[in-house]
Formats: structure tokens, sequence, C-alpha cells
């Protein structure tokens, strides 16, 4: 290899004394000598390149046999502690985003909820939401508590701020036989999936026939549910009856084959189902048939 240098060497110093064209002649001789160098060699490495650890650790850039610039610098899909370090805290700071942004977004929608207390049981959540409309645009109105009690409460939400603050003015209002009490909110209202909400008014017609029941015996099966209400209310159409491994009570949504069914069905509130009361009310989204899908072969 040091051979190779020297000669390169000598042929450089003759270049100056010889004519044109001969110089020409030599340059290309020159690159053809260079184009047979080992980058490998021991002379291309810096003096701080130590034998025992890997190339690709000491980050240079080296020429290869054909010219090319290799970079041996460890790229982000390396396994390299730094590059997980960089990347985990990359994640995390998306994920922090993320629930500001998610925690932006409920303070928001508590700003514009209020609370309603005090709501007479005849009430209905359109009738409440009714009385709020000079207010404001009210996009969502929920009444919880058993629907037989005068203590049943609600939560009104508003799309701005502004509806929100107006409809507190309206506390002491009589709404059936009782004044209802409006109160700033402390929390917001929890939203349906909106894939499970009316997509026709053929199942809009469907929800006012089904009622939402919750709080039902684990041990009570869908037949009993089904019995409980026809033998009360009335045909029983569609039901489902749903359930999970962490909740120690289940829900059901029960469509009847009429309107006047499901009305009656709310004043089956608070009645025993096997060991537990259940509680009913209006029901946001249909029960949909189930899909019967194709088996695969």
């Amino acid at each position: 290899m040091a051979t190779v240098v020297a000669d390169i060497s000598a042929d450089a110093n003759k270049m100056d004394s010889k004519p044109k064209a001969e110089s020409e002649f030599s340059v290309q001789k020159l690159v053809d000598m260079f184009t047979k160098l080992n980058p490998l060699a021991k002379e291309f490495f810096p003096s701080s390149y130590s034998p025992n650890h890997d190339q690709t650790r000491q980050g240079y850039n080296l020429l290869t046999p054909n010219n090319f610039l290799v970079n041996t610098k460890p790229s982000a899909n390396d396994n390299n502690p730094n590059n997980r370090r960089r990347r985990n805290n990359f994640t995390q700071g998306r994920r922090r985003l993320n629930g500001r942004s998610l925690k932006a977004q409920r303070e928001d929608s508590v700003r514009r909820t209020v609370y309603v207390s005090d709501i007479d049981q005849h009430v209905t959540e359109e009738r409440l939401a009714a009385l709020f409309t000079n207010c404001g645009q009210v996009i969502d109105c929920r009444i919880c508590g058993d629907p037989h009690s005068v203590l049943r409460f609600a939560f009104v939400e508003f799309s701005d701020e502004h509806g929100a603050r107006a409809a507190l003015n309206l506390g002491g209002t009589v709404l059936g036989y009782y004044p209802v009490r409006v109160l700033p909110s402390k929390t917001a209202i929890l939203p349906v999936n909106p894939t499970f909400l009316p997509r026709s008014d053929d199942e809009r017609e469907m929800c006012t026939r089904t009622v939402y029941c919750t709080n039902i015996d684990k041990k009570i099966s869908q037949a009993e549910v089904k019995n409980f209400f026809e033998s009360a209310c009335g045909e029983v159409t569609r039901l489902r009856l749903l359930g999970d491994q962490v909740h120690s009570t289940r829900i059901a949504f029960v469509e009847f084959a009429i309107a006047d069914s499901a009305i009656v069905a709310l004043n089956c509130s608070g009645m025993l189902l096997g060991t537990q009361p259940i509680r009913v009310s209006p029901s946001k989204t249909p029960v949909r048939p189930r899909v019967t899908r194709p088996v695969s072969r």
C-alpha cells in the first residue's frame, strides 16, 4: 500500500514538468490508480480509531471501492438505547399532548353544562330541554335517577358558555309540580358513541319503542327479561342483553311492538327482577338486528 502511494507522489511531481497534453494523460492515469486503492487499508483510518471497537459505533463516512460514501452511524431503526430513549420520549410527549387536548375539551364541556335537580317524575328530557331553548342551543340533555322520585336530576349541555350562564337564571322555574334548581355543573355529559345513534327516521321511530334497562341481576337470562317486560308491558319484538366480567350487573335494550308499551315499561323502574331493582329509562339508541357474517372457508 505504501508503494502505491509513493508511485502516486512521483507521478504528481513529473506532471508539473511535462506539457499540457501529457499532464492530462497523467491525470487520467492518476484517477485509474486511485480507483485501485483499498479504502479499508490502515492508512485511511484516523489515528483515533481503535481496532477493538466496531466500525458501526465510530460513525465514520467510509469510501467504498466503488467510490460510494457509506455512513456507518447508527440509524433510527438500529437497536440503540439512545434511539429507543428518543422514540420513547417522543411517544410520551405525544401522549401528554393528547392528554392535555382531551382535558381541555372536557373542561370546555363542563363550562357549557348546567346541573338541574328536583325534576318532576313526569318531565321528559324533551320537555326539560325546551325550558332552556331561549338560553341557547341545547346539544344534549340527560335525566338521571329513579323516574318515580322527585329527586331526579339532569345535565343540560349548551353549544357555548353563554347559554349555560343564561340557564342559571331559570333556577326556581316550576316545571311540572316542582321548581327546579339550576347550578353550574361539575362534570361533563358522557357522549354517546355516534355510531349507535339513529341514522334514519325508521331508527328514530324504533327509539320511541325502546327502553334502556340497567342493574339487571347477572343470574337472570334473556328469556326471563323478555317474559318480565311482556307480562307487564306488552309484546317485545327485540331484546339485547349485555354484560361483562368487570361489572356485577348487566344492561339491556328492550324494543316493544308499540310505543305505548315502552311508556308503560318506564313505570317498571324500581321493580325487582331477580334480586335487583332494575332502572328503566328511554333509549337513545335503537336495537339493530345482528349482522350475520359469512363463514370464511
